[in-house]
């Protein structure tokens, strides 16, 4: 069997759990390629979906969260009466020969995608005649986002069986719904100890660690939560943020806590795991893929404020089982900062969020997917 894992160029979670998936099928023997699904249609077309979604995330993310609520109410008619393509069924149309060609020319015998585009190319593919490779899509948020219900693979892998109901409301049959979780890297299943996670990272081992991150593409209000985090827990920590790809704002923040000792600012690394042994305490934007890998770890985890859109609703999933602390999608800087130092207070708190996350995540979704794959297609 050789397998294809089509991702797309647009933020590192999607890409992240593509390459989980990639990465378990080389460890089983499988014969396997991780592809930019938008680079075969061409690196300039990569390039300016790319550009145009961060610049739309970072600078404008209420404008991200408006177009999410006209894709959900679309989706909601399309579902219950019209049943016509969206604009982005359309657009994911325009490659599809190319695609098609780059599928049979490498002799693939499955696909597997973390990403409504290849997804919805596919569907295309099949639909028309074109091609009829098998595909199984991964949902890397906790919601059916909108238009997973334009797409029609042999199998859906979902995030939880609490959101089965979800996807089944949008038409998505329930025996093609596979419960195993969003897929996470081998890096983030295994736990180094604390100790010796700071030693390798040469960070100091006699205070807490708040590790705060900005997503691979530097969102957030970082400079306003260090202050509030700073001045709530009254200098006593140590606060490490990841400033992902943002050089920009890496150096902006340099500049504001150059005397500072307490607060280092680290350039986007591959060491992300560790970092999270490291740490006594971290705090993300709820995106789908860094809350699971959070969980996985089993860290104490507050979600500071969404981009608008289905980032919302990974926050109220995982607040509402105790998972994660939220403060709210509007929360202030130091409204964040009092929930934090106050769950680090909590002992108890503590651990039934710890056990929520044991309880509610599977780190094993990688094997399972591929697992599946394999006894389902292997010839």
């Amino acid at each position: 069997m050789k397998a294809v894992v089509l991702s797309c160029n647009t933020g590192e979670g999607h890409n992240a759990a593509g390459k989980a998936v990639y990465n378990k099928f080389l460890q089983l023997g499988v014969e396997c390629d991780f592809v930019d699904t938008l680079s075969v249609a061409g690196a300039n077309v990569s390039r300016a979906v790319n550009h145009s979604y961060v610049g739309i995330t970072t600078s404008v993310p209420a404008v991200f969260g408006m177009m999410y609520s006209i894709g959900r109410a679309v989706s909601d008619i399309n579902t219950r009466h019209l049943h016509i393509k969206s604009p982005v069924y359309a657009a994911n149309t325009l490659y599809r020969k190319k695609l098609a060609k780059f599928i049979t020319d490498r002799g693939y015998d499955v696909a597997v995608m973390p990403h409504l585009f290849p997804a919805e190319c596919l569907t295309s593919l099949k639909k028309h005649g074109l091609l009829n490779i098998p595909f199984i899509c991964v949902a890397t948020d906790y919601a059916c986002i909108p238009f997973w219900e334009e797409t029609v693979p042999d199998y859906f892998v979902i995030p939880h069986p609490d959101l089965a109901e979800d996807f089944y409301s949008r038409n998505i049959p329930g025996e093609k719904l596979l419960p195993f979780g969003i897929p996470v890297s081998d890096r983030f299943r295994g736990k180094t100890a604390r100790d010796v996670a700071r030693s390798q990272l040469g960070l100091p081992g006699d205070k807490p660690i708040l590790l705060m991150m900005s997503g691979s593409m530097g969102f957030g209000s970082l400079e306003e939560m260090t202050r509030s985090l700073y001045n709530k827990f009254g200098g006593g920590a140590r606060i490490i943020i990841l400033c992902g790809r943002n050089e920009s704002m890496r150096a902006h923040l340099s500049n504001v806590f150059a005397e500072n000792p307490d607060v280092m600012l680290q350039p986007f690394t591959e060491k992300v795991a560790l970092f999270m042994d490291a740490a006594d305490m971290v705090f993300t934007k709820p995106g789908g893929l860094t809350s699971t890998e959070a969980a996985v770890k089993n860290v104490l985890l507050v979600h500071t404020p969404p981009i608008p859109g289905c980032e919302t609703i990974n926050a109220e999933f995982f607040s509402s089982r105790g998972m994660s602390v939220c403060a709210g999608s509007n929360a202030a800087p130091d409204d964040i900062a009092e929930a934090a130092f106050s769950l680090w207070n909590d002992g108890e708190a503590q651990q039934r969020m710890l056990e929520a996350q044991r309880k509610n995540i599977n780190p094993d979704s990688a094997d399972d997917i591929c697992r599946f794959i394999i006894e389902k297609y292997s010839k």
